[in-house]
């Protein structure tokens, strides 16, 4: 019997979150404390509150992986050793953070930067993204090759489950992509509140500056294996995280290929830690609904017997 540890990405934020957390526990305060000692900034206030800077990519990334490492120090020695973690786009540094591979202040500088420059690159070649429902994933590959042009590109950045692919590039190519999506039989397309084309070849102009940040990044060897976005592989090796870590930019999240991995090396429950449950989701729609899963936000805020929050 082994655990896996998933830390949620871009799309699992919400308004609010993190709030009953750091009312709950001094060791979640702590995390987020230290966040805004960082940052020169109060992440936590901007988190919790309802003004939506928590949807703009700038916060959104900073605030996820902090968000992360709350519930992780929140949750302390009575959460389970991981025997291997992974992470969803920018969840793969809060996993590297989890696992000892980075400090948790290096990470947030990075993640900090990654989220800044993300956002200025939407500018720059403006983008967009959109789920596809119900094609498999060679399918959706061949469609996305099919209407981009030189000028105008979409490709296939996020493999989620099995029948649940993420497209990225120019917005005329995403539009383009979906309606040929739904003429080659897509239950769905969805159009994603973000502000470009991430995971795309459209994020290049963030990789030299990015580059520069991941050589300075201190980077040692993990308590456990940490599953790539880029690989789907399990690594230890510094030198292959930091390789991967720039590749990531612009390349396709493989999260299906990785949630098998896991499985095939022997996970059999898949604890997501961060906000909301939709890794939980997608492992179960990738392993069979009888995966087992746990929230631990929503296991460590569990009312106690009297009705309250347990507080530690």
């Amino acid at each position: 019997m082994m655990t896996a540890f998933l830390f949620p990405g871009q799309g699992s934020q919400r308004s609010g979150m993190g709030g009953d957390l750091y009312q709950a526990y001094a060791a979640a305060r702590e995390v987020f404390d230290r966040a805004d000692d960082v940052l020169g900034f109060a992440l936590g206030e901007m988190a919790f509150g309802l003004d939506g800077r928590i949807n703009s990519t700038e916060y959104t990334q900073p605030a996820l992986y902090v968000h992360s490492l709350a519930v992780l120090a929140a949750w302390g020695d009575a959460a389970p050793v991981p025997d291997m973690v992974a992470g969803h786009s920018v969840g793969e540094f809060s996993a590297l953070a989890a696992a000892g591979a980075i400090e948790m202040e290096d990470g947030l500088r990075l993640v900090r930067l990654r989220g800044q420059l993300m956002a200025e690159a939407g500018t720059v070649r403006p983008g967009g993204m959109a789920a596809v429902l119900g094609l498999d994933d060679d399918r959706v590959q061949a469609l996305c090759i099919d209407v981009s042009t030189a000028h105008s590109l979409v490709v296939a950045a996020n493999f989620n489950a099995p029948g649940q692919v993420v497209v990225s590039g120019d917005s005329e190519a995403v539009h383009r992509l979906a309606e040929r999506a739904k003429e080659a039989g897509s239950k769905r397309v969805i159009r994603l509140n973000v502000s470009g084309a991430f995971h795309s070849p459209l994020m290049a102009d963030t990789c030299d500056e990015f580059a520069r940040a991941v050589r300075e990044l201190a980077i040692r060897t993990p308590h456990c294996p940490v599953y790539l976005n880029v690989t789907a592989q399990a690594t230890m090796d510094p030198k292959e995280i930091r390789t991967n870590m720039l590749r990531q930019l612009t390349s396709p999240v493989l999260w299906a290929q990785t949630l098998q991995g896991l499985h095939a090396d022997g996970a059999s429950t898949f604890v997501e830690i961060g906000s909301g449950r939709v890794l939980s989701a997608l492992a179960r729609r990738t392993l069979g609904r009888r995966t087992s899963t746990i929230v631990a936000e929503e296991l460590i805020l569990a009312p106690v017997p009297d009705g309250t929050l347990r507080r530690k």
